[in-house]
């Protein structure tokens, strides 16, 4: 064992650098000592970490935020769709009288993906139900691109004015998908004339050069004597003159419109209609079908 000559040197080298580095009048050989044999411990003594040294936890990692994904977007359904065509009967601000029972026609299209069936029904929904039904089930199916017309009867209120019932259209589910109104004016203005309805029917007719092609018929309603202005439309945009149809009274009168189609457009989907030039200003929807002359 060599360590205490080294000891010893180690004691008389702070020694000295301690006596140089005071003043002389403060030296106290006793506390000379005593700081070199602290000196000496320390370098003699292992030197051992802190315990926060020697553990070394690793800082955690930071919590990053994790991307926010916008919702699922909810599918769209087209199952149930609807198309108002036309008022087939009582347009709006049409004149009734006061107590008076009419009945309501409405003309749609069913554009949506899945048919209308029984299940489904004409429902009132707000404003004035004239006396109509709160539910009323469908009739029949209505397949998708079919078309139907849908009619409530109704009674006309008491009181004078403009009167309002709004209605809808719901499926099986109780889902209202559709929403229309009925409008008629009561009082003080039911001198006003105008045409209430018009149905089609199909026919044939027949001539030297011509057999069988199709005859659309009109029936067309106005509520009180006065001449009606009005003109066909066809399928294919040929433009066809106004005539005029004179009512003598509230009635109903009929007319016709022959068309010549040739036998190649046997099949093919045509369609022909009325429009009331005055006093409705109003398309009244039209009358389809598939059939065409037979000859020539």
């Amino acid at each position: 064992m060599r360590k205490f000559p080294t000891v010893l040197a180690g004691i008389v080298i702070v020694i000295a650098i301690l006596a140089c580095n005071l003043p002389s009048s403060q030296s106290d050989p006793a506390a000379i000592m005593t700081a070199a044999a602290l000196t000496v411990q320390a370098q003699l003594s292992p030197t051992v970490p802190s315990q926060a040294t020697a553990t070394n936890t690793p800082a955690p990692f930071p919590t990053l935020p994790l991307s926010t994904l916008p919702p699922p977007s909810t599918p769209t359904s087209s199952c149930d769709n609807a198309r108002f065509v036309t008022d087939v009967t009582y347009p709006d601000g049409t004149a009734v009288d006061a107590g008076d029972n009419f009945t309501k026609i409405w003309r749609f299209q069913n554009i949506g993906t899945c048919s209308w069936t029984s299940s489904y029904a004409l429902v009132f929904m707000s404003g004035e139900s004239m006396n109509g039904p709160l539910v009323q089930a469908l009739t029949g199916n209505v397949n998708p691109g079919q078309t139907v017309d849908v009619s409530v009867d109704l009674t006309a209120p008491a009181s004078n004015g403009t009167h309002v019932g709004n209605w809808g259209l719901r499926n099986g589910a109780g889902v209202i998908f559709a929403h229309f109104y009925v409008q008629i004016k009561v009082g003080g203005v039911s001198g006003e004339f105008a045409v209430i309805h018009v149905t089609y029917t199909l026919s044939t007719w027949s001539d030297g050069t011509h057999t069988d092609c199709p005859r659309v018929t009109a029936q067309i309603t106005a509520n009180k004597a006065g001449p009606v202005t009005y003109h066909w439309t066809r399928s294919d945009s040929v433009s066809v003159p106004t005539a005029t149809l004179t009512f003598d009274s509230a009635g109903t009168r009929s007319v016709n419109y022959d068309w010549p189609l040739g036998s190649a457009s046997a099949g093919t989907t045509s369609w022909v209609g009325i429009y009331i030039d005055d006093p409705n200003h109003q398309d009244f929807g039209h009358k389809t079908f598939t059939t065409a002359c037979t000859s020539p």
